[in-house]
């Protein structure tokens, strides 16, 4: 992959360059690159016994009755749905019209979807526990499954929907149906996107154990959110939030899998207090995965947009169905993508007069939840498939019709037509800067003479996006779910040798946020950046934190460590100013020293100022207590806007179907990058997973409900071998919070499907409607 970039880190009175903006080795390189990692798979522990859960091989069917008795006889410990009756996750949500299910921790009366978790067995390892399975016993008497979204139930998921409509919601703005009347060209498209989920490296695991003794239950779990799993397992258990202790150690990717609080991890904790002071583990296998953790995608879009002669945008109507599966998540609700794709539709594009009506259906199918970009791909490729076509029909360049409608500069602060407010403009600079590293002409000129030559067709596609991050109080409120994620925790510590600990609400899944805290702590208390200890991840040492998505992390979870650290800050000053008899507003801080500015010669050392407020109190000044900490919250209240545009040429070959990607350039406004290699492993990353989603990956059930890609054998996702060499570029502009930074580790999964259609209409004359792009649906559209 090649990389474009500009400037580099700024240096400080001529010596080493702060840490904020340099490639700093990643403290979390030395324990991950040679072995050292602690996942949970890895923890072992004493009396520990391994669970395995038996699963339905129904989509739809009444349970008639579990019998346990031959397992139980054989020695095996047995939980069934009865055991946990009374406990259930309910998604709550006070937007009008929503309806609130129960998603059991076991099935007991009905199982909703092939792989629900009907009962578990506890044994010495993960072997003779699935042995125990197999001596368990369940009645069924099947019920008739809802696989798609669009279709009307014969028996509906929940007696609660007869119609399996969960949630629905208009977006409106201005008169679509005046505007329509003076459009020159109007677009209509059904679109439907494929289901696929995200499939991180390390699939779920949870490690329980109770302490009779204490009453206290510790829950060693691979989750993004360690407080909201503490807060919400509290609650279903009936304990103290301080009973509760959760550990996110090492966690090897999750991409909004993680981010969801499942039956399993809160069966995991019950079962734990059923067992005290037996250690439980159970780690699910790919298999599992496929089958019972969160899919995501499967979206159905019916557009419509009206555009005048010149190509400007007048109206857009929509009517989006979107697949939740057979319950609403918790604790995001069965609204997070069709709330996210009415909400944002639009893109970065003006618009006066929109209506949208989402809703989210549920079926017999795995529930659906966050994924990395959550609803923007399809949302995206909706939009941009109605410039396209809009630009063919009217005879004008792809680009140049994006021009003529994009958000500018000059129209920031823009209120979209769902009333989001756009801080950001800088999308023509995106794809100004994407074309030229393309060489959009020179990729014309080779377009025409290959068509003359009667060569295999090449294509071009274009995608601009917007990407909300770091979501504040006002932003998230839209599910309207009885809390609000908008603010973060940090605890910033000086301890008495001058080195800083950091307890921060951050929790990483392998994207480096013990890095970006480190960074950004050591500048603002101008201490080296190897004397920054970072701890995330234990509700034990952390006050609070949300925990990672949304790209909510740099901007919400660095905005606090950034004002924490200046708050201690303010107090060393203050102290040394008071040790050394100098203005506080003179004194500057190198490295670990103390400068007076305008002298070259340190005056004092960080560690001895520490030391004082630690060890020897009798030196303090009268007005200044002892210790060197602070902790604070940080909320942005909306959030800050990415900017981004991709570009990407195909060459198709015409015999096979294939499709082959000859060049991709990435374009974000990412604002402050506070680790350039960072930022760009975020965004090529991004991009990969969303070409697996245009082109390969796809989760589909049979008419029975049976997930019929249930294996990597299957469930087809790229490798090194099908990912493209990428060109990234990025335009700086800082957001308006403390470190100017917006996020960064969703955007690029919003191009690719775009991309991909485009460029195979722009080679063939192909309409995409559907995905994914295999080489057999393009080769099937040629042959028509």
């Amino acid at each position: 992959m090649s990389v474009s970039r500009a400037g580099g880190g700024a240096e400080q009175r001529g010596r080493r360059p702060g840490a904020l903006g340099r490639n700093v080795r990643r403290k979390e390189d030395q324990r991950l690159i040679t072995g050292h990692g602690r996942f949970v798979s890895d923890i072992e522990l004493p009396w520990m016994r391994h669970v395995a859960f038996l699963r339905s091989p129904y989509g739809h069917a009444r349970i008639t009755g579990v019998d346990a008795d031959a397992a139980r006889a054989a020695g095996y410990t047995v939980f069934t749905g009865d055991d946990f009756a009374h406990v259930a996750l309910r998604a709550q949500s006070a937007l009008p019209g929503y309806v609130e299910t129960a998603q059991p921790v076991l099935a007991h009366d009905k199982a909703r979807f092939s792989g629900e978790a009907v009962a578990a067995v506890v044994a010495k390892d993960r072997y003779r526990a699935e042995d125990g399975l197999e001596l368990l016993e369940v009645g069924y008497e099947a019920l008739h499954p809802t696989v798609c979204a669009w279709n009307a139930p014969v028996e509906p998921v929940h007696a609660e929907a007869p119609d399996n409509v969960l949630l629905e919601r208009t977006f409106q703005a201005g008169s679509v149906a005046d505007a329509f009347d003076t459009a020159a060209v109007i677009v209509e498209r059904e679109l439907v996107t494929n289901r696929h989920a995200g499939n991180p490296m390390e699939c779920r695991a949870g490690v329980a154990l109770w302490d009779a003794a204490d009453g206290k239950l510790t829950f060693y779990n691979g989750t993004q959110v360690p407080h909201i799993a503490r807060n919400m397992i509290a609650e279903l258990m009936g304990l103290p939030e301080g009973k509760v202790r959760v550990v996110a150690p090492d966690v090897g990717g999750g991409f909004g899998v993680k981010a969801v609080i499942y039956p399993e991890d809160v069966a995991l904790c019950l079962m734990a207090r059923q067992l005290p002071g037996i250690p439980l583990k159970w780690v699910e296998d790919r298999a599992e995965h496929l089958l019972a953790a969160t899919h995501a995608r499967d979206h159905r879009y019916l557009m419509k947009a009206g555009f005048d002669e010149a190509g400007t945008l007048l109206a857009v109507e929509a009517d989006v169905s979107c697949n939740v599966g057979a319950y609403s998540v918790y604790p995001w609700t069965a609204g997070i993508e069709p709330l996210m794709a009415g909400g944002l539709l639009t893109g970065p594009y003006k618009l006066d007069n929109y209506r949208a009506t989402v809703r989210g259906v549920a079926t017999n199918t795995a529930p659906s939840g966050p994924y990395r970009g959550v609803a923007r791909p399809a949302s995206v490729f909706a939009m941009e498939t109605c410039f396209d076509e809009a630009a063919s029909r009217l005879g004008i360049d792809p680009v140049e019709i994006r021009r003529r409608n994009v958000i500018t500069p000059e129209d920031i602060p823009y209120t979209m037509p769902s009333r989001l407010v756009d801080d950001s403009g800088h999308y023509t600079e995106c794809l100004d800067k994407a074309l030229e590293k393309l060489d959009y002409a020179g990729f014309r000129a080779e377009q025409a003479r290959r068509r003359e030559a009667g060569e295999n067709p090449i294509g071009f596609g274009v995608a601009l996006y917007n990407e909300l991050t770091g979501l504040g109080r006002a932003a998230s409120a839209g599910p309207r779910m009885p809390f609000r994620t908008g603010h973060d925790a940090c605890t910033v510590r000086i301890n008495p040798d001058g080195r800083a600990t950091v307890l921060s609400g951050i929790t990483s899944q392998g994207q480096g946020s013990e890095t970006m805290v480190a960074q950004i702590v050591s500048d603002a208390l101008g201490l080296d950046y190897d004397d920054v200890d970072v701890r995330i991840g234990d509700t034990d040492e952390s006050l609070w934190g949300f925990g990672a998505f949304s790209s909510r992390q740099a901007v919400i979870g660095g905005g606090a460590a950034h004002n924490t650290a200046m708050e201690v800050r303010a107090k060393l000053l203050r102290l040394a100013a008071g040790l050394i008899e100098a203005a506080e507003e003179d004194l500057q801080v190198v490295d670990g020293e103390i400068y007076v500015v305008g002298d070259p010669k340190s005056q004092i050392t960080v560690a001895e100022v520490a030391r004082v407020a630690y060890l020897e109190s009798n030196r303090l000044p009268e007005d200044i207590d002892p210790g060197l900490d602070a902790t604070t919250f940080f909320d942005p209240i909306r959030g800050a806007f990415a900017a981004g545009a991709q570009v990407a040429t195909i060459e198709v070959d015409r015999a096979t179907g294939e499709l082959k990607i000859l060049a991709w350039v990435c374009v974000e406004d990412a604002g402050r990058a506070m680790h350039p290699q960072i930022v760009d492993g975020q965004i090529a990353g991004s991009i990969a997973q969303g070409l697996g989603g245009a082109l390969y990956e796809h989760l589909v059930y049979d008419e029975a409900g049976n997930l019929s890609t249930g294996t990597l054998l299957d469930y087809l996702m790229p490798t090194s071998a099908e990912v493209p060499d990428m060109v990234i570029g990025h335009v700086s502009r800082p957001a308006k919070n403390p470190l100017g930074v917006r996020g960064v580790g969703e955007g690029g999964t919003l191009g690719p499907n775009a991309v991909l259609a485009g460029a195979v209409r722009d080679a063939l004359g192909i309409a995409v409607d559907t995905l994914p792009l295999s080489p057999g649906s393009i080769w099937k559209e040629l042959q028509s």
